[in-house]
């Protein structure tokens, strides 16, 4: 996070001329004639004054200072506007005010402010600092760097802006420019423990993983109690497939912020790649306390805790997440229906056409219910938790999801040949998580050179322009495949037509295991939770097959 200059910050404005004033004195007693500094000299004398006659008294100032420190941003503003009124040409004024808009999340009323900060002293550096987070935070990020420049350009030694704009270049997957700002901020300020725990998390993106613990045992040495310092080294553990070092990372953050929803979120990951399962699900119902959540917690009033009957009653289950969650865990909605529920899943409307195949009568949606017509609901992803999921008990039903008859036939005639079909897929989004799942379409060519065997791309989007590159031979689908809203129906029909899929941990992964169909799954070193360690098979999709890196380095060595 960008660090605001509030505080001291602010008690140090009000000096800044008296300071740059000895600096100019200092000069002219060893530079008597020097004409820069006795101009410079003048222009201080002169702003002093205007401040004098138009900025609050410093007793006025410490107040606000002290009602800011209390937390009482409220009053803070409430005053600060008042004075604005009263001395709108004092910058300091407007600066607390911007620092408890920001406190108070008012990011665009704290920007303005800062804006006017700066336009009334343009050599305040805090001002550009301040105006660049408050930027950063409503997402314009070239704005915010600029502002940072402008501070820097000022106040070449100043740590903090160094250190927001690192964050900020990290923000735009910018990680060089990042890992620099923050080096620098380090050369300034040496024990800067918030700027090595960012630098760790740069380095974790960049998959330098030992640097990364490095610069987070940095941060923990300048800040034993640095609970978001030990969360991060926990992920980091966890991906170098430390399972046991990462949990007792995440317990020290956890003894040092027990309400630490973000650590207790990861720590259930690590429990899950482990493989055990109910503890791991327990833990990871802190994803929906987090500060970034990404789906909504069942309200207070139709929270099911998996114990109430459901004879009758109303249940909305509701998606999270990627569509291959959305098809891993679909398998739970009949069980709920097994209780005696009338079950509705609200999802989006691509899924409908696929997840209606199912053996159920759950009633798909996509718009929330009336509170009258509802009587429990829950995130997905929480199913398994309520179902007290183990590894016994996982519900691996084979197939759950069926492709359409119609549609097979009619995939099944233009793919006539009497050859090996292999249905292959090497890449998912290109969104952060999908780093390292992903592999090269060239590393197929090995395969493609086997007796009898023909391959089949399933693949749609990024990614496909690979398939001009490649010299051996694909069938591709055409233009009409997969197109309209309707997401996989073709996919899960040519599925059919192949004798088996290859495909990266992308959701063609879960849809051919659903379908029950022959699959090879080709992961990284450490790969998702959902598969687990140090096995080559799925307890979820039972003709599922599973290969590994050997290392981090490559994951050609899959093949």
């Amino acid at each position: 996070m960008a660090k605001l200059s509030v505080g001291q910050a602010l008690l140090k404005a009000k000096s800044h001329i008296e300071e740059a004033q000895k600096l100019y004195h200092t000069i002219l007693r060893s530079m008597p004639d020097n004409i820069q500094a006795q101009q410079s000299l003048n222009v201080l004398s002169n702003l002093e004054q205007l401040t004098a006659t138009q900025g609050p008294p410093q007793e006025t100032i410490n107040q606000l200072v002290n009602l800011y420190n209390q937390g009482q941003l409220t009053a803070v503003v409430e005053q600060a506007e008042a004075l604005t009124e009263q001395y709108p040409k004092a910058f300091i004024i407007w600066n607390v005010l911007g620092a408890a808009h920001k406190g108070l999340g008012k990011t665009f009323e704290a920007s303005e402010a800062f804006k006017k900060v700066t336009e009334l002293n343009s050599t305040y550096a805090d001002g550009f600092s301040n105006l660049g987070v408050t930027l950063q935070e409503q997402g314009k990020l070239e704005e915010a760097v600029e502002a940072y420049e402008k501070a820097l350009a000022i106040k070449p030694d100043y740590a903090d802006a160094y250190y927001n704009m690192g964050v900020t270049f990290k923000e735009q997957d910018k990680l060089e420019e990042a890992i620099a700002a923050y080096e620098k901020a380090l050369a300034l300020n040496p024990d800067y423990a918030e700027a090595y725990n960012n630098m760790g998390n740069a380095l974790q993106e960049q998959g330098k993983l030992e640097q990364a613990i490095e610069a987070y045992e940095k941060a923990l040495a300048i800040n034993p109690d640095y609970a978001e310092a030990y969360n991060n080294m926990g992920a980091v553990l966890q991906g170098q497939g430390k399972l046991e070092q990462a949990i007792e990372a995440y317990e020290k953050a956890l003894a040092l912020n027990p309400d630490y929803a973000e650590a207790f979120t990861n720590m259930g990951l690590s429990y899950l790649c482990k493989g055990s399962l109910e503890e791991g699900f327990k833990l990871n119902e802190w994803r929906l306390k987090k500060k970034k959540r990404t789906v909504a917690p069942a309200r207070a009033n139709f929270i099911w805790d998996g114990k109430q009957s459901l004879n009758n009653k109303r249940f909305v289950a509701y998606a999270e997440q990627g569509l291959g969650d959305m098809i891993q865990f679909c398998r739970y909605l009949p069980f709920l229906e097994q209780k005696g529920a009338d079950v509705t899943f609200k999802v989006k409307p691509a899924l409908h056409a696929l997840l209606q195949t199912m053996d159920s009568n759950v009633t798909l949606n996509t718009t929330n219910a009336d509170e009258g017509q509802i009587d429990f609901e829950a995130p997905l992803m929480s199913l398994p938790h309520l179902f007290k999921t183990h590894l016994k008990t996982i519900p691996s039903m084979n197939p759950y999801l069926y492709a359409d008859r119609a549609r097979t036939k009619t995939w099944g005639e233009r793919l006539h040949t009497d050859r090996f079909k292999i249905g292959i897929c090497w890449q998912g989004s290109m969104a952060k998580i999908d780093v390292g799942r992903s592999f090269p379409l060239s590393l197929f060519e090995g395969i493609s050179k086997a007796p009898n065997v023909e391959l089949i791309s399933l693949h749609k989007g990024e990614g496909e322009h690979q398939i001009k590159d490649i010299s051996f031979d694909l069938t591709t689908l055409g233009a009409d495949f997969d197109v309209g809203q309707d997401a996989f129906l073709d996919t899960a029909a040519v599925m059919m037509n192949c004798d088996l899929i290859i495909t990266s941990d992308t959701a063609i992964a879960h849809l051919a295991g659903a379908l029950g169909c022959q699959t090879w799954v080709a992961l990284k070193h450490v790969p998702d939770w959902r598969w687990m360690l140090d096995r080559s098979d799925s307890p979820w999709y039972p003709t599922m097959t599973l290969y590994r890196q050997k290392n981090s380095r490559e994951l050609g060595r899959c093949f």
